[in-house]
Order: C-alpha cells, then sequence, then structure tokens
C-alpha cells in the first residue's frame, strides 16, 4: 500500500523537525515543499508532501497514517 501524508506547519524549525521525523520514519518528500502566508495567524506556513510504500497492510480511512 502506498501512502500520503501532507505535513504542515509555521515557518520555523518546528516544522524542519517535523519533515526530519517522518523521512527517519521511512517516508519520503514528494514534490516540492510549498510556502504561503496564513491571514487568520499572521504568520509565514510551510507544507510539505511525503509518501511510504508500506507492505504487508491493507489501507482503511480510519489509519492513522502518522503511525504506519
Amino acid at each position: 500500500m502506498k501512502l500520503y501524508r501532507f505535513l504542515t506547519g509555521p515557518d520555523d524549525a518546528s516544522f524542519c523537525h517535523k519533515v526530519t521525523a517522518a523521512l527517519n520514519q521511512g517516508w519520503e518528500l514528494h514534490g516540492d515543499p510549498s510556502y504561503a502566508f496564513n491571514a487568520d495567524t499572521q504568520h509565514m506556513q510551510c507544507g510539505q508532501a511525503v509518501v511510504k510504500e508500506v507492505s504487508g497492510k491493507d489501507y482503511h480511512p480510519e489509519m492513522k497514517l502518522s503511525e504506519q
């Protein structure tokens, strides 16, 4: 099964740590990162898609993707 996640966060070290943690759990970067202004918080936001291939499991909508 192939999994997809889109990680988001503020433009600070916490976002880099979130992506680094995903990479160390076997996720791979997918596409370019994104960067946008959040008008509600008045801060820049980062986003990065990641994908992961997991064998021996079937996808179901209730699964917590970050735990795969």
